[in-house]
């Protein structure tokens, strides 16, 4: 039976096709001022919903009487509300797995980068002043050999840890709610809690969904308890870390870098210090922006609306019953 398809962000033209062969699909991407009546309209007849980087609360899917499936674009699923869509029997789907390797690839880039200066050297050429041999104010610090500690082990956290590990022979801390090494990284990666990571490690970098007990995660406190010259990498959610600590701590000099592709307000404002800070590598939420990833992230979202509208179980539905009990605990 054909049903009411919204789709609220763009889509690759043959998969937009796929599912218009199987039911009536309109497009309206509501960050387009020009689209909103026409997203607004539509929401209140869809059967199903795919797209992503929009917040849909109970208020946004109030007059969505006729939802039962959204599938998101997205692996993180922090722009739903999830007790709403448990009770009202909306199935969530996302794309776990398939962002994986690429997001890992991001996070080590920003451990590369904000070690050995990357962004600031490249500008030191691009604006004329590479005139001479650099000297010792301009080095930067090795990577391999150094204490690495990740926040969060599940898919993407393994990732950064088989490339730090594996490829450049650093200790690995991680701190996750349980044991989770993988054949290939036992005796290479340790678990331990947060304070003591913090501590020892010479980066930390955050892979960590974000939840209510990770909002906020990283405050001053936090912070403070890192090594004296450490450096910070978020690739995880910006809303984990409190920027005003992060900050506070950069312009006192105990932390040495940070580099961030996730920020709380996105895009990032104007007025944000950390646009332009010396010590920030800040890049544009890039962590699974290739044309080959992107591509199977759309690819598995759409098998997912469709296997959903169509009763089959899909590859990927975010367990919102899980969600839910701990939520009641």
């Amino acid at each position: 039976m054909r049903k009411n398809v919204l789709v609220f962000r763009p889509i690759p033209d043959d998969l937009l096709a796929r599912i218009e062969s199987e039911h009536d699909v309109i497009v309206a991407d509501p960050r387009q001022p020009a689209q909103r009546p026409a997203f607004r309209a539509a929401l209140t007849n869809a059967h199903g919903l795919i797209g992503s980087s929009v917040k849909l609360g109970a208020v946004e899917l109030a007059d969505a009487g006729r939802l039962e499936v959204i599938s998101s674009i997205s692996v993180g699923v922090d722009n739903y509300d999830l007790p709403c869509l448990h009770r009202r029997g909306i199935t969530l789907c996302h794309t776990p797995g398939v962002l994986t390797e690429t997001t890992a690839d991001t996070v080590f880039a920003l451990i590369m980068a904000t070690s050995r200066r990357l962004v600031e050297l490249a500008a030191h050429v691009s604006e004329g002043r590479w005139t001479a041999n650099i000297g010792e104010s301009l080095f930067g610090w090795d990577v391999h050999g150094k204490t690495l500690a990740i926040l969060g082990f599940g898919r993407i956290g393994q990732a950064v840890a088989r490339r730090a590990a594996l490829g450049f022979g650093m200790e690995v801390l991680y701190v996750n709610e349980t044991a989770a090494d993988p054949p290939d990284l036992v005796g290479r990666a340790t678990r331990t809690e947060l304070d003591d990571a913090l501590r020892r490690a010479d980066i930390v970098a955050v892979t960590l969904p974000l939840t209510d007990s990770t909002r906020g995660l990283m405050g001053r406190r936090e912070f403070a308890l890192m090594k004296p010259g450490a450096i910070f990498v978020n690739g995880a959610r910006g809303q984990i870390v409190q920027e005003d600590a992060l900050l506070a701590a950069l312009e006192s000099g105990h932390l040495r870098a940070a580099g961030l592709d996730v920020f709380a307000t996105e895009p990032l404002p104007q007025d944000s210090p950390l646009r332009s800070h010396p010590k920030v590598t800040a890049l544009p939420h890039i962590g699974s922006a290739t044309h080959e990833t992107r591509r199977a992230m759309a690819d598995l979202a759409t098998r997912n609306l469709l296997d959903a509208l169509a009763g089959r179980q899909p590859a990927a539905r975010f367990d919102l019953a899980a969600i839910a009990v701990q939520a009641a605990a």
